[in-house]
């Protein structure tokens, strides 16, 4: 139902052309009036997917304009193995892209990976690994030309939590805050051999959780210090109201409705592009959901700062490699 009731939204979303340029916590990533970069998701979403990614990369790579990638998590489908061998394949190809590579985890690349098909692994243990493999020096991201980024590692308080990271992109402040499907992680280990295991599993959603609210309140210190004409958060799933999201769904829209600017609420997951104005009723927050489950479309975002609207994209389309 949700889908026919933004089926106008989306349409109109979809007309809207614009571009960002990108700076990094301390550091500018862009020179010009505005930024764009690349929005993906959900992909590549299995073993045909992995043998198209390359032409996506070098759709994307052939765009003069793009300055980074960001990708809002699940790098394979769930059903596929989660082994140090295809963390390691998906690392090195997410390293062809020409520009720096942002990544926040999905819920297939760890938390669901305690499926049979997955490998039955302990979701925590795959977490460590991906945290080594997709996140190797904190503070710096992927691609061939790497850019430094504010991370939460800093924070002696959350130190574990690196993929969390803040930058800013002319005056537009960026954050990705680790938000995963699987209800965020309260849904059942149920496929481990012996069953859940409840009190490790929850610890990990209670400790994230505070990391992602703590995250999410830096982005918009960060955004109100500098006078930032708009915020973006990454996250893989949509916060809806169920337990494991309601507190960073009401976090999100208390600090966007304070805010008052332009704030884009960026996921994946669903695999649906789609896009909700005043989104939860915060009439300055757009939830901007992109493609998944393809490696031959993907988002052309722009920010510029000199816009009322600061967002704007275009849906893109990979020719046959």
């Amino acid at each position: 139902m949700r889908k026919s009731l933004f089926a106008a939204a989306v349409v109109m979303a979809s007309l809207a052309v614009g571009l960002v340029s990108p700076t990094v916590a301390g550091a500018q990533a862009g020179h010009g009036p505005a930024v764009t970069f690349a929005l993906l998701g959900d992909t590549p979403y299995g073993d045909a997917q992995r043998v198209e990614f390359p032409n996506l990369v070098k759709a994307v790579n052939a765009d003069k304009d793009v300055r980074f990638v960001l990708h809002a998590g699940d790098i394979k489908d769930g059903s596929s193995t989660c082994d140090d061998a295809r963390f390691a394949d998906l690392a090195k190809l997410f390293h062809t892209f020409d520009d720096p590579f942002v990544l926040t985890p999905g819920d297939n690349d760890w938390t669901d990976c305690h499926r049979t098909a997955a490998g039955s692994y302990v979701p925590t243990e795959r977490l460590a690994a991906l945290r080594k493999v997709f996140f190797p020096v904190a503070g710096r991201t992927l691609g061939r030309h790497p850019m430094p980024v504010r991370t939460q590692a800093d924070d002696r308080k959350h130190r574990a939590y690196r993929e969390n990271v803040l930058f800013t992109s002319d005056r537009v402040v960026f954050a990705t805050v680790h938000v995963v499907g699987s209800d965020n992680d309260l849904a059942p280990w149920a496929q481990l051999p012996g069953g859940d295991q409840p009190e490790p599993r929850k610890a990990e959603f209670e400790a994230r959780k505070a990391a992602a609210l703590d995250w999410i309140d830096a982005a918009f210190a960060t955004a109100k210090r500098t006078h930032a004409p708009g915020v973006l958060l990454l996250l893989q799933a949509e916060p809806v109201e169920t337990p494991g999201f309601t507190e960073i769904r009401k976090r999100i829209t208390e600090q966007a409705r304070a805010y008052g600017k332009p704030v884009l609420l960026v996921h994946g997951d669903e695999h649906v592009y789609e896009v909700e104005p005043s989104y939860a009723g915060v009439p300055n927050l757009t939830r901007l959901e992109t493609y998944g489950a393809t490696a031959t479309q993907w988002l052309r975002v722009t920010a510029d700062p000199k816009s009322p609207k600061v967002f704007s994209w275009e849906p893109q389309t990979v020719a046959a490699g």
